[in-house]
């Protein structure tokens, strides 16, 4: 017995399902999750880095303290680290920069995550410019950055944001 097949979906080109996995990956994991398990080229697109970097991470405080000892979670975090997920980069350096105290990777995870057009990132390198560093071109970048921020009317919510991730890590 076969079963005919009405729609030529499956055929589509890979970077038409990249794309379509993109806008549901910026939805939820759970609706990437569900869109990977319709069929080859949806999983195949749902493993691309751009689709990994566009995931939409819930806040600190919605996601469960647990999902770090979920090996599947934690693999599907990792994959999107190494992608370059802007806010996961984001939250790693602010971890590696004020509890474990790595300064240099701390930096560099902030900058990654500045030159992708985070903007709480921008903030916290900002700051991070401005009060513990020496050099001067530092500062004036610090403070170029700030004013950028100011400029925008982003100051009050990229400082609310930083603090709930410090606070919740």
């Amino acid at each position: 017995m076969t079963i005919d097949c009405f729609s030529n979906i499956a055929f589509l080109p890979n970077d038409i399902w990249v794309a379509i996995t993109i806008k549901v990956a910026s939805d939820s994991i759970r609706e990437l999750c569900s869109l990977r398990m319709t069929c080859k080229a949806a999983r195949d697109a749902g493993d691309s880095d751009i689709v990994h970097r566009s995931v939409s991470i819930p806040p600190p405080h919605a996601t469960p303290w647990w999902w770090c000892l979920n090996p599947e979670a934690k693999r599907f975090f990792d994959r999107c680290m190494v992608a370059g997920h802007p806010e996961l980069l984001f939250r790693e350096a602010l971890r590696e920069l004020f509890i474990r105290h790595n300064e240099n990777v701390g930096l560099q995870m902030l900058n990654s995550a500045t030159s992708t057009g985070h903007v709480v990132a921008k903030y916290a390198l900002s700051m991070t410019l401005l009060l513990r560093t020496n050099g001067n071109d530092e500062k004036q970048k610090g403070l170029e950055l700030y004013r950028e921020l100011d400029a925008a009317g982003s100051l009050a919510d990229c400082k609310a944001r930083c603090f709930s991730i410090l606070t919740m890590s």
